[in-house]
Order: C-alpha cells, then sequence, then structure tokens
C-alpha cells in the first residue's frame, strides 16, 4: 500500500492540494508501518489540472491524506483509483500513522477553490 500527502518543505500537510511543493509518498509494510518514505515533485498548476493523479497512481497510490482539496482535484484522484482523506492537518509522517491506527476520517468539507480562483499562485479556499 501507498500513502500521499501533499506536503511543504518542513514535512507538514500542505493546505492547498493543487499547490503543495510536492507530495510525500509512504510505502505501507503489511504490518501497517511505514517502511519507506520519497519526495514526488508538484507540477506545475492546479492539481485538477494537472498529471499528478496518474503519476501517483502509476507508483501505487491508493490513498491521497490532503488537507483542502477541491471537488476537481477528488474527482480526478478517485478516477485513477485514489481514495481522497480531507481535512488532514500537521505533521505528514504523524498523520500517516494515525491514518494506520484508523484515527482519521475525512472531514467531509471540500475546498471549492475554484469558485473563488485567480491563476496568479493564489486562491481563496471555503470550507464549510
Amino acid at each position: 500500500m501507498k500513502i500521499a500527502v501533499p506536503v511543504t518543505k518542513e514535512n507538514q500537510i500542505d493546505s492547498h492540494f493543487g499547490h503543495c511543493e510536492s507530495y510525500g509518498v509512504f510505502t505501507i509494510s503489511e504490518n501497517k508501518e511505514i517502511s519507506g518514505i520519497k519526495n514526488v515533485g508538484s507540477p506545475e498548476g492546479c492539481g485538477c489540472k494537472s498529471d499528478i493523479a496518474s503519476v501517483l497512481a502509476a507508483d501505487g497510490v491508493t490513498v491521497m491524506l490532503a488537507g483542502g482539496i477541491g471537488g476537481g482535484a477528488i474527482n480526478v484522484l478517485n478516477s485513477s483509483g485514489i481514495e481522497v482523506i480531507r481535512g488532514c492537518a500537521g505533521d505528514a509522517t504523524e498523520v500517516v500513522k494515525l491514518y494506520l491506527s484508523g484515527l482519521v476520517e475525512d472531514s467531509g468539507s471540500s475546498c471549492h477553490q475554484h469558485e473563488a480562483h485567480q491563476h496568479d499562485g493564489s486562491h481563496t479556499c471555503n470550507h464549510n
């Protein structure tokens, strides 16, 4: 199993999926322990319009632990066979460990970034 997390340089979960610096890809052993971590660079542009879903799926990722993420990106990830868990925050490694322990659930709240999105690199994310 592999879990991807949009991360900052400080290994914190980036609250804006489509504008993160990179993705941490955590390889999970059969014992539900982290057996490896690699960094995948983030493509330019919005997450839903990039090829990141296919890149991550080709690498074996089946779960995305994200902070704020829009419906378009969720659809693209789901179409690639990647389940999305929204509303995650904090240290990526710790959140992955909590997820593996069954302590992380989807928040049910999506980022509505494309309703107020500017392609100058900034956007407003309104959480319910």
